[in-house]
């Protein structure tokens, strides 16, 4: 990999783990016999959606209309979108509609209404079910609000029902056993509509979304469809939490060495909260950590036997708790990678990707 065109903070993509990645998530589906439709807020790129093409997914999840709208021009055999409808929206749904199948989300009774009589074409809809931690989506209990959502949308011949979906972000905040925990009760009450509601809607599915829950459980009765997103990069908070490994993160900020303070064991380097974003993991002496250091190679980065970690970040400026060998190796003018916290946020605040070849990579917001 070549360093002359890095000057400034730049997101580095490893293709290889990105296909890697993907590649288990899409045997893992097929060895439980579900359908994989991917979530694209991670990477948000047209490059790393042909590459999902090329295992066979033809179906994918967004978390906007925006973002439905950038990826309808690759032909998508469905575009879902994974978020409480927002009215507003209705003209850009019409005319995206158009020329690309598209499903959304439903939560109330009120803009399904609104739908059934602004809708110009035929969208399918999932019911969001609230997962338990009471963001969003209707109680799985509440079976007026269902059927009253499900009635609503019968008034017109412009909305098809599709099934369930539940995204149990939370989590993401759990340990394995408190995932587990989790994934049971998602699998229950998806299982539990399915059989209450398959002799009405003899069609209908039930997905699941989150990454954890993807990536470590093993069994998934009740489910016949996922939705993970942040496999395909995945970062520190999933390795954490047991998702990954750090050799599985695919993305890795790129940023310029400035200053180093051998005497406080610390690095000033070019990257703060509007490239990293400020997600922050704990560690377990205390400590805040914002991205830990990699040393980039010409296969892509290494992780250091002794950690490093971006301790402190103000908009531009990190600052690195450096090891002895990192203080031994690196000097003013070198570029470390930084694995990100949150790598969603990260691709999010830097727009674009430079790959391991040396490629510019697309993303949604560089545009």
């Amino acid at each position: 990999m070549s360093y002359l065109s890095i000057d400034s903070p730049t997101l580095v993509l490893n293709e290889s783990i990105c296909r890697r990645n993907i590649s288990r998530m899409v045997e893992k589906a097929k060895i439980n016999q579900l359908k994989l439709i991917p979530h694209f807020k991670t990477h948000q790129s047209h490059i790393v959606g042909e590459w999902c093409k090329s295992f066979g997914i033809d179906e994918i999840t967004v978390s906007s209309i925006k973002m439905a709208e950038y990826f309808s021009s690759q032909n998508w055999k469905n575009i879902h979108i994974a978020f409480p409808f927002n009215p507003l929206a209705v003209q850009r749904l019409n005319k995206l509609a158009q020329k690309q199948q598209l499903s959304i989300q439903l939560v109330n009774a009120e803009v399904t209404a609104f739908l059934a009589d602004s809708l110009e074409h035929e969208v399918g809809f999932f019911i969001e079910i609230d997962a338990g931690y009471g963001r969003t989506g209707v109680e799985v209990s509440d079976f007026g609000l269902i059927e009253a959502i499900m009635r609503k949308a019968q008034s017109t011949n412009k909305l098809k029902f599709k099934g369930f979906y539940i995204h149990a972000g939370h989590t993401y905040h759990a340990d394995r056993p408190g995932i587990k925990a989790i994934h049971e009760q998602t699998k229950a009450a998806l299982h539990m509509l399915k059989d209450k509601y398959i002799s009405e809607f003899h069609g209908l599915v039930t997905r699941s979304g989150d990454t954890p829950s993807c990536s470590i459980m093993d069994e998934f009765e009740g489910i016949d469809e996922i939705g993970p997103g942040n496999f395909i990069f995945y970062d520190l908070t999933q390795a954490k939490i047991g998702s990954c490994t750090k050799e599985d993160i695919a993305v890795a900020l790129a940023v310029p060495v400035i200053d180093i303070r051998k005497d406080r064991h610390e690095i000033l380097v070019h990257g703060g909260g509007v490239h990293l974003s400020k997600d922050v993991l704990t560690n377990p002496d205390g400590s805040s950590n914002f991205g830990e250091v990699v040393f980039f190679d010409q296969d892509g980065w290494k992780t250091p036997s002794t950690p490093s970690f971006i301790k402190s970040i103000s908009q531009e400026h990190g600052i690195i708790n450096a090891s002895d060998s990192l203080l031994q190796k690196v000097k003013i003018g070198d570029v470390l990678g930084i694995l990100p916290v949150h790598s969603c946020m990260t691709a999010d605040c830097m727009g674009s990707y430079l790959s391991t070849k040396g490629e510019k990579i697309d993303h949604l917001e560089g545009q």
